[in-house]
Parts: structure tokens; sequence; C-alpha cells
């Protein structure tokens, strides 16, 4: 966890082991740092500015998206079958785990908004118009 703290008396940096005169640092896991000296291992950016979460693994401090490239779960796609790397966005119904371009009525493909009403029936999306039609062809009303 990082937090800003208005520097008091000056502190060493665990990244450069110089002191800290500057008017704000860091600390993280329990350790003072620079600004500047705060970054991702891999991709170099400043992990103070990219939000107040750090992942270490392996003796390296990483941002989230190098953490879970590097060591997060994978999966594939319920509606295409592809695999979702770990650190894609997705969308998720029960079980199931979609790309965001595939989440998606499956009869009518029509897309679905954050906050659109969906169905899901037999592990399917359904949107709201398929779902009813499917439950009137099965001799019964949808429930309101």
């Amino acid at each position: 966890m990082l937090s800003v703290q208005p520097d008091t008396k000056p502190k060493g940096c665990a990244g450069c082991n110089r002191k800290i005169k500057d008017r704000y640092l860091l600390k993280a896991l329990d350790k003072y740092w620079h600004e500047d000296c705060l970054k991702c291992a891999c991709c170099d950016c400043r992990l103070g500015e990219v939000g107040s979460t750090l992942y270490t693994k392996a003796n390296l401090i990483l941002c989230r998206r190098d953490y879970l490239r590097l060591f997060g779960v994978t999966g594939n796609c319920a509606a295409c079958s592809k695999l979702i790397p770990a650190f894609e966005m997705v969308m998720r119904a029960k079980d199931n785990v979609y790309h965001l371009d595939c989440f998606a009525c499956q009869l009518c493909n029509q897309r679905f908004c954050v906050g659109d009403k969906f169905f899901l029936k037999n592990n399917m999306i359904l949107c709201q118009t398929d779902y009813e039609e499917g439950l009137m062809k099965e001799g019964y009303a949808p429930q309101t």
C-alpha cells in the first residue's frame, strides 16, 4: 500500500539510498521512497502516479498490469473460447468470463453496456427480448 506523507525530517530513500528532502515522500513496504524512485521493475512507471496499490513477488516491485501479466491467471472466453490475458478487462456472468467485445446476446449479437439487463439461460447470455421469446416458446410467460 502506498501512502503520501509530508516530509517532517529527512529519511533515507529505499531506492537510491539518498536523503529525501522533497516536500512529499512515499511510504511503501515499510520503507520510504522519493516519488521518482518507486517504480515498476518492468515498465518503469512511477507507482505513486498510477494508484495506491503496488505488487511484489520474486523480489520485484510491480504495477498491477505487469504483476498480472507475469503472475496472473489466464482463462478462456465463454463465448469465443479464445484466451483472455490476465491483465485484460473482462465481463463476468456467474462462473463465465468474457472479453468485453464478446459480451453480447448469443442469439441476436446485441452488445451489452454497463447497466444493461441480460439473462443467463443454459449458459448462454441473452438480451431481454430473446429471453422472453424463449420463455414464450416454452409455454409460459416471463415473470415481471
